[in-house]
């Protein structure tokens, strides 16, 4: 074989070996593309104004608010949980009662009013600012969040499962231990897709 035709295949060789580098490269590129598109679909930024407003008012980071909207109603106002909890953080009526209560509302604001945007996330940032200065911990105040403050108390009491009181060894409710996973995937998303302002 000549040497004109061993460096044609060799050129042939090298010009296949870069498109093939080039095309991975593009498919990775494309597939990160999609990803990040699905990423800001699935965890969009709504009601920016309100939750931006409250987080500032009562000092909790905005992505942990957006990450309870997310997991608790879909960013869905009208939403209804099967025990009857409403609005896009999904406040019961007994803690709607009780929140009110602490803000001193008056009867102006009924229960009714957890469909509305702006009093359902002025509660739930007040309810999860609430916990978060109770517990200290994103962790435990989420599974108070889901759970009830008492029922994380009495976790915190059981020798099983904290050692100290303060923090748990483990969550001992597999439906509380995916809600905090689900909050911590979601804030760990939205910082990922948002805390640098990647738009």
């Amino acid at each position: 074989m000549g040497k004109g035709k061993i460096k044609l295949k060799i050129l042939i060789i090298a010009v296949i070996l870069l498109i093939l580098t080039v095309g991975a490269i593009m498919g990775i590129k494309g597939y990160e593309s999609v990803k990040y598109e699905y990423m800001k679909n699935s965890h969009p930024l709504k009601y920016t104004d309100l939750v931006e407003k409250y987080s500032n008012e009562y000092g909790i980071d905005k992505y942990v608010i957006y990450s309870v909207i997310k997991t608790e109603s879909g960013f869905n106002p009208e939403a209804v949980s099967s025990v009857g909890a409403r609005g896009l953080m999904q406040i019961m009526e007994e803690t709607f009662d009780w929140i009110k209560y602490r803000l001193g509302d008056g009867d102006e604001i009924t229960y009714e009013d957890m469909f509305d945007p702006e009093t359902n996330i002025r509660y739930g940032v007040y309810l999860y600012d609430y916990l978060f200065e109770y517990f200290g911990d994103r962790d435990l105040a989420s599974a108070a969040y889901n759970s009830g403050i008492g029922t994380v108390l009495e976790w915190l009491s059981d020798p099983d499962y904290s050692d100290d009181g303060e923090t748990l060894k483990k969550i001992p409710s597999k439906t509380a231990q995916h809600y905090v996973n689900k909050i911590n995937d979601a804030y760990n998303s939205y910082l990922e897709l948002y805390s640098n302002e990647r738009k």
